[in-house]
């Protein structure tokens, strides 16, 4: 399929991979940065005072949170649609040159502060996003796909970059927005998305036609391949007529929810206020019932498999299920736990106290970016002459790094009094990461390492204990008075913990327990399971002005620490019924 063989492809190679694969750990370091740059800033731009230094637009939490929690649901439905657009048309490097020039132009239209360039901005963000995020995993799946061996250290470092990304934006963008104005904030993230494009584009040398706009014989092959791989079950199965309707139904109903929650709220107007019944809003009628019929749907595909294969399914749907309360509490970072931060936590440091966190954020900043820089030198050593325009423009763009950390850095040093922005706590998730992957990593290779259900309860549990720390630390707490940042930090050192142990199972359980007929059907519903998670959790985070009113903010926190543990404990519990229901896969 493609005229680069993988023996060629890594002739040129950088820390024992090709070259290519640290031109894909750039373009999605730049795209994470841009993303959770933007993504830190949202919630806080929006509830800012709309007096002051560094005015917002003052919207109640509820109403920010509505309009959030629809953008980080689309997020992840838009890349199923990518993903076929590419595979059938574009072809993965032209869908994620796509992807990123809309990502682009919707970062630029944030930047203009108004509510019209907004919901375009936010809109451009999804759009793109569904042509980028499917694409870039599908281009290293590609370049591996004769050593498949290396394919799993190919993808750890591919999501060193996304940590990286992660890291760099929030602190970065957080810090010019919160210092300086928020359109410096989300212009600089467009401005690095727009150079990650050019710097991808500028490496085409290195790739040859992997990635390229998939010919009629590569379609053929394809097929072909799907075919071959399908069981007799998945071939006597094929989706019917009222399948699709079906299908259709929930995905309009699904759609015109997360339109109209935020339209609602926000501009008075509601797309399903004819169903309201007493007090209960048209639009979650509408919602159980699109629920009902894809669980009608879901179920009367299911029971037309085999045994072993409905067996197996019913298990994915089980992990999917919980799934949902797992996200619906660790999306709290980008929604409650920014409020939280803002206007709860001291965040104040002078003297010695100042002098250490000036010291620790240093060595949190340089280490990375010095390691980072590093990688650079060594791609551009490999593949100077053959993408040197890509090299120059990578070099250009840790330039603009290195300058904005020493500014940010000379800032602090010199200032009587630190004040911690309110993006920086977001970055220890990243941090965490990094830190503690590799125990992780060890501990699922050793001879202890838990089943799936296992991992999934201790995951939900772990990250529980963060948001317990949280309710202890606010417990008791009044208007004015503040806690201290060590609660937040630990939890977030929780959160971060749990999603490390949840992360191995996911997707991948997806793929050795589906049949091939069913992969597309069921990674559609995995990641509605996500969205649906970011949904909730930005609801639910919205709703942190009027729980702390009617009850505390140890009350709102003790929601988050209750139900995962139940979670946890009752995944836990299903372990046996889970593991005969799998049938051996591991």
């Amino acid at each position: 399929m493609s005229s680069v063989t993988s023996n060629d492809f890594f002739k040129s190679k950088v820390l024992g991979h090709p070259s290519g694969l640290f031109v894909l750990f750039f373009t999605e370091m730049w795209e994470r940065f841009s993303f959770y740059g933007m993504r830190v800033l949202l919630i806080n731009f929006l509830t800012a005072a709309a007096i002051g230094a560094n005015p917002g637009w003052e919207w109640s939490a509820e109403n920010a949170g509505a309009l959030f929690g629809t953008y980080a649901m689309l997020l992840y439905l838009t890349p199923i649609l990518g993903g076929i657009i590419a595979d059938k048309l574009t072809g993965y490097r032209w869908a994620v040159v796509i992807g990123s020039i809309i990502m682009t132009l919707g970062h630029a239209a944030m930047a203009i502060e108004t509510e019209f360039w907004l919901y375009v901005g936010l809109a451009l963000l999804v759009i793109g996003t569904g042509f980028f995020k499917p694409n870039m995993t599908s281009i290293i799946s590609e370049m591996y796909k004769d050593l498949p061996e290396k394919k799993d250290g190919a993808y750890t470092i591919f999501y060193m970059g996304v940590n990286a990304g992660a890291f760099f934006g929030m602190m970065l963008c957080g810090y010019l927005a919160e210092k300086v104005g928020w359109s410096w904030g989300f212009g600089l993230a467009g401005i690095f998305m727009l150079l990650g494009t050019l710097q991808f584009w500028l490496a085409k040398p290195l790739f040859g036609t992997i990635g390229d706009v998939p010919s009629k014989n590569g379609k053929e092959e394809a097929e072909v391949s799907a075919t071959e791989t399908s069981n007799d079950s998945d071939k006597t199965n094929p989706f019917t007529s009222l399948d699709k309707i079906l299908i259709a139904i929930a995905s309009v109903i699904g759609l015109g929810y997360a339109i109209n929650d935020p339209l609602s709220k926000i501009g008075g107007i509601d797309l399903f206020g004819a169903l309201k019944v007493g007090d209960f809003d048209g639009q979650y009628v509408a919602v159980l019932f699109g629920l009902a019929v894809f669980l009608f749907l879901t179920i009367s595909r299911i029971s037309r498999y085999t045994r072993i294969v409905r067996d197996r399914m019913i298990a994915v749907i089980i992990f999917a299920f919980f799934t949902v309360f797992f996200w619906m509490s660790f999306e709290q970072g980008a929604t409650s736990l920014i409020l939280f931060a803002r206007d709860n936590v001291d965040r104040v440091l002078t003297g010695n106290a100042q002098t250490v966190f000036n010291i620790v954020n240093t060595l949190l900043t340089v280490i990375p970016l010095l390691i980072i820089t590093w990688v650079l030198y060594l791609l551009g050593k490999e593949t100077g002459k053959r993408i040197p325009a890509s090299n120059i423009v990578l070099a250009v763009c840790f330039l603009g790094v290195w300058a904005l950390v020493g500014w940010m850095l000379y800032a602090e040093f010199s200032a009587e009094a630190s004040e911690i922005t309110v993006s920086w706590f977001s970055i220890l998730n990243s941090f965490f990461i990094i830190a503690f992957a590799n125990l992780f990593s060890k501990w699922w290779d050793s001879k202890y390492n838990p089943s799936a259900a296992v991992k999934y309860g201790l995951g939900l549990i772990i990250m529980a204990v963060g948001f317990g720390l949280l309710a202890f630390g606010a417990y008791g707490i009044t208007d004015g008075v503040k806690v201290s940042m060590v609660w937040l930090i630990l939890a977030y050192l929780f959160h971060t913990l749990g999603e490390l142990c949840l992360s191995p199972v996911g997707l991948s359980y997806v793929s050795k327990l589906v049949p091939a007929r069913m992969i597309a059907f069921m990674f559609g519903m995995w990641y509605l399971a996500i969205a649906i998670g970011n949904k909730l959790a930005a609801v639910l985070g919205g709703q942190i002005e009027n729980i702390t009113k009617e009850y505390s903010l140890s009350t709102f926190f003790l929601i988050f620490t209750i139900v995962p543990t139940i979670a946890g404990l009752l995944v836990i519990a299903l372990n046996p019924v889970i593991k005969k229901l799998m049938h051996g896969v591991k």
